[in-house]
């Protein structure tokens, strides 16, 4: 294990309920204006909205609404939000949504109390925000386990670029599975693979011998895989739900990282291809992935092998690259950059275009060059 420090700033209110045990014991730790942020309205249409109101009023808060946070959060809405915050006054910001709205409700958080833009302070001056306002979220649809850390991924649209600003991490959040029943299947299972990436990803990254974050790691695999399986099964199975919301914390909270340099090679290439395409996160991740892997598959057999036991029960490294495009299969997701849903055609000039501004890791299992990342990405169209 590598030299490491580990604290934990977010409390954790889990299961069904947990909303109004949260708000209760919270929100008079904080002042009167509370931002209600949230993404396209689902939240109105299946009553958590409504729930969430009538909760900040009942501990005597003036509520400001902050909507319309997209799917891959860009650039502008950060500034948008912030702008709000900073002229209402918001002593607090309740995200109540998915991993975009809890990601820009992060860097609102850090940006309404910088005097400086934050994109600037972080990647020009190399420095990082220590303040902000404080916030609670509330996850309506798991995966990306946002509500875990204070990194978010952001879209910055005049720089075509999309990757991580760093805000303020929640300091409670509310993870109640019975808010994700609403979720539209596909969006489930696009969530679910986007916490099996993060397991594997870190899983990936240079570790010693016997690492127990590569244990556990392994074990949030499985458990996603098999949780992703019942919902195969019965799309209303509130307990597999319940399992991939915590797998999702699990593999996002810093735990699976500790002691150890973790890969993220996939994230890097998905990222850029978002901000070209616009396309659904966990979808980008489930094409890229097989075709990476088989890349790599040969620069660290010993982890691949485990992980083709482990997590698909097969025996060798290559079968486990095999299975794991399999089970993507077998969820439905795309498996081909023409299924995924875009903003623009994606063609051989535009994957050229992501692999030359992606971010390059140097800590997994093999660096790879811009030209290997083209040929990846091809293998893929």
């Amino acid at each position: 294990m590598n030299k490491f420090t580990f604290s934990y700033p977010t409390k954790v209110y889990f299961g069904e309920g947990s909303a109004a045990q949260a708000l209760e014991a919270e929100l008079g730790r904080v002042g009167k204006t509370v931002m209600l942020a949230y993404g396209g309205g689902s939240i109105k249409k299946n009553g958590v909205y409504d729930e969430m109101k009538a909760l900040l009023e009942r501990a005597g808060k003036k509520v400001v609404d902050f909507d319309r946070i997209m799917s891959n959060p860009t650039y502008t809405k950060v500034q948008e939000g912030a702008a709000l915050a900073r002229g209402q006054h918001v002593d607090f910001i309740l995200a109540v949504g998915g991993g975009s709205v809890i990601d820009c409700c992060k860097v609102i958080s850090a940006q309404a109390m910088l005097d400086e833009d934050i994109w600037n302070m972080e990647y020009v001056k190399g420095k990082f925000p220590t303040a902000g306002i404080p916030m609670g979220a509330v996850v309506t649809a798991s995966g990306t386990g946002a509500e875990m850390n204070a990194g978010a991924v952001i879209t910055y649209e005049e720089k075509i670029w999309k990757g991580p600003i760093f805000g303020i991490a929640a300091s409670f959040a509310v993870l109640d599975p019975a808010y994700t029943m609403s979720v539209p299947p596909m969006q489930v299972l696009s969530g679910a693979f986007d916490t099996l990436s993060h397991a594997m990803e870190t899983y990936l990254g240079n570790s010693d011998q016997d690492n127990v974050s590569d244990d556990v790691a392994l074990a949030i695999m499985r458990n996603t895989v098999v949780n992703m399986r019942r919902l195969l099964e019965n799309i209303d199975d509130c307990q597999a739900r319940s399992n991939l919301m915590w797998d999702s914390a699990m593999a996002e909270n810093g735990i699976l990282k500790c002691g150890r340099l973790t890969d993220f090679q996939a994230h890097q290439i998905e990222h850029q291809l978002g901000a070209y395409t616009d396309c659904n996160h966990g979808q980008g991740l489930a094409v890229i992935h097989p075709a990476y892997y088989r890349h790599i598959v040969k620069d660290a057999p010993d982890k691949f092998s485990r992980f083709a036991k482990v997590v698909f029960g097969v025996d060798t490294a290559e079968e486990g690259v095999d299975a794991l495009e399999n089970f993507i299969k077998e969820c439905g997701l795309p498996t081909k950059m023409s299924q995924l849903k875009s903003t623009v055609e994606i063609t051989p000039e535009v994957l050229r275009q992501v692999a030359d501004t992606c971010n390059i890791i140097k800590c997994n299992p093999r660096e790879l060059s811009r030209d290997e990342i083209y040929e990846i990405l091809m293998e893929c169209l």
